[in-house]
């Protein structure tokens, strides 16, 4: 990475980048890496790594341009950071689990300007159903949430009415988003992950596409009759 940002002998690309044209890339080679394990193909997985790898190389060697930190600065703050939040495993604590991994996260979180609230750190470019419930996860944590899971089923019926009763766009659009953060809510409460529950579903609607347009060469010219009837033979 050092060669291909050289300014005098490296890539024109690769030296034109800094963190926010790389973030993007960063976020995709994630879900690649994702992407392999739900199809469980090892050697692509292997491949995605790779890649994800590169992503922090690269962000590390813009940084050490900048006199910022290195990429060993990266692995021994992770380092340091595992030992911390395992203290019953490299400390003296006789006890431990993912209740104490939080304890010290949070204890940490403190220590940061601006991040005295409970809702501090969770990160702003995580996908929204992923930040959803990973923000409403927090709030519940000091006990501002629904006893069981009636309480998000109501509301989602509630927004529901809500929805239908905007007459702009913008109304529609904030409505929209209500209904869809109760949906993750009640899925919560359910025990379901919404980002993977969604995710299985674009998967299932990819397979079921594909099959309507192996089935019929002619599918997107079919009326729609036809092509609700196709569905329903891919969906059996």
């Amino acid at each position: 990475m050092a060669r291909l940002r050289d300014p005098e002998h490296g890539c024109e690309w690769d030296c034109a980048q800094t963190f926010a044209t790389i973030a993007p890339y960063t976020i995709e080679e994630a879900y690649e890496v994702a992407d392999a394990i739900e199809r469980d193909d090892i050697d692509d997985l292997k491949d995605e790594l790779g890649d994800l790898l590169l992503q922090v190389v690269f962000h590390s060697r813009i940084a050490e341009e900048a006199g910022q930190f290195a990429l060993r600065d990266v692995v021994d703050a992770i380092s340091d950071k595992m030992e911390r939040r395992h203290p019953h495993i490299f400390g003296d604590s006789e006890t431990g689990g993912h209740y104490l991994w939080e304890q010290v996260k949070a204890a940490e979180r403190l220590q940061k300007p601006g991040q005295d609230g409970a809702l501090a750190g969770v990160a702003l470019g995580l996908p929204a159903l992923a930040r959803a419930e990973k923000l409403q996860k927090r709030a519940a944590r000091v006990g501002f949430d629904w006893p069981d899971a009636s309480g998000p089923r109501a509301k989602i019926d509630e927004e529901l009415i809500e929805v239908e009763q905007a007459t702009t766009t913008e109304a529609r659009f904030e409505e929209i988003g209500d209904l869809l953060f109760s949906v993750v809510n009640w899925a919560r409460h359910l025990g379901v992950e919404p980002e993977a529950a969604l995710r299985a579903a674009n998967g299932k609607f990819e397979r079921r596409f594909k099959a309507m347009e192996a089935e019929d060469p002619g599918f997107a010219d079919r009326p729609l009759g036809e092509q609700e009837a196709a569905w329903k033979r891919a969906k059996a």
